[in-house]
């Protein structure tokens, strides 16, 4: 049976394909000064930026009437001061937009030789990401950069996309520039992009968007588990985890990495859960930084639930509502990990 959102599908991996490629070249060009700082004290690179004013003209130009719900937005960039870095940004976009059509591309998506914009275009493109969310309707999701700190460090970071209809992703796709492509064979080096259609499948390909392998998460027991978690304790609870892995018995250390690589690394049996619990209160989990990896996951056949064993809702706008943390899973773990992580929390001196 053909998937109802084949077409969706192929332009978010020719959007992350093209985004993954800018981050790359960011990288090995990076500036002093190109980097901001937003409310949240997490480091912006001009990478954000432009890989988000790439994905948005793609998806404007394909899909006119869907909104986005971008993280990044450019009132820093519009004023005299951002000049510099607006400049810049608007460089790195329009490159990346007019390279070389690649196979299966289509100009009338706004990219190829002589698609470049100006820099209002530019400008305007990473704002279309500011729609609020919401239950009803088809929405976008744009991670430009998921990870920003590992992407400075060299390290592991993703190209994010999702596409959301009445609150269920549908679509996800996710770029990983510095992922092995075959954890048993490092010589083959590294770059994959992960792709999901809910109830098709989920399957890795290359960067070129080619050679598609699909993706079953392996069966496990908790004698072989490892968690995968965030390198930084800041995002996620390090001693959560750590006590919740003493009720186990698992005797693995963590697997630790940035962004959502974390649950492409889980489809291929790099980790037996991603446990992602708050550090404290107030925090909200973003819709972008998780929508993608849900659809992933339970299409190589797992469960993602809050510790309350609830589905994650992404119809509460651009957060999830309420942090109740993140548990994904093979289905036969699951339910082991998620009885640990409630008899955790349910002790009198929980470290939280």
């Amino acid at each position: 049976m053909s998937s109802p959102y084949a077409y969706e599908e192929r332009i978010a991996i020719a959007a992350v394909r093209r985004a993954c490629g800018l981050t790359s070249s960011v990288f090995e060009t990076l500036i002093k000064n190109e980097t901001l700082t937003k409310g949240d004290k997490s480091p912006v690179t001009v990478g954000d930026f432009a890989a988000q004013a790439l994905i948005s003209t793609v998806l404007h130009n394909v899909f006119p009437e869907d909104p986005i719900v971008g993280e990044e937005d450019a009132s820093d960039l519009r004023v005299e001061s951002g000049k510099e870095m607006r400049d810049r940004i608007v460089g790195l976009a329009n490159d990346a937009l007019k390279a070389p059509l690649a196979a299966g591309d289509d100009a009338a998506w706004g990219v190829g030789p002589g698609k470049e914009l100006t820099a209002n275009g530019i400008l305007d493109a990473i704002d279309r990401g500011n729609h609020p969310g919401g239950p009803t309707g088809r929405m976008w999701t744009i991670d430009p950069i998921d990870g920003t700190k590992g992407f400075l460090r060299g390290e592991q970071y993703a190209v994010c996309l999702s596409l959301i209809v009445d609150a269920k992703v549908q679509v996800g796709v996710i770029g990983c520039p510095n992922l092995l492509i075959d954890p048993s064979q490092p010589e083959k080096g590294t770059g994959a992009i992960f792709s999901a259609v809910r109830g098709h499948g989920a399957r890795q390909l290359t960067l070129e968007g080619t050679d598609p392998i699909t993706l079953r998460i392996p069966p496990t027991t908790v004698e072989n588990l490892k968690f995968l978690e965030s390198v930084e304790a800041a995002h996620s609870s390090h001693s959560f985890n750590d006590r919740v892995t003493e009720v186990l018995g698992v005797k693995a250390a963590p697997v630790r990495m940035d962004s959502q690589a974390k649950y492409a690394a889980l489809c291929r049996g790099e980790g037996g859960s991603y446990l992602r619990m708050p550090t404290g209160v107030g925090y909200r989990e973003k819709i972008w930084d998780h929508a993608p990896g849900e659809v992933l996951v339970v299409e190589a056949g797992g469960v993602v639930t809050d510790s309350r064993g609830q589905a994650l809702n992404f119809g509460l706008g651009r957060t999830l509502g309420e942090n109740f943390g993140v548990i994904a899973a093979g289905k036969d773990i699951h339910p082991q990990v998620l009885a640990a992580v409630q008899a955790v929390q349910a002790e009198p001196k929980a470290k939280v």
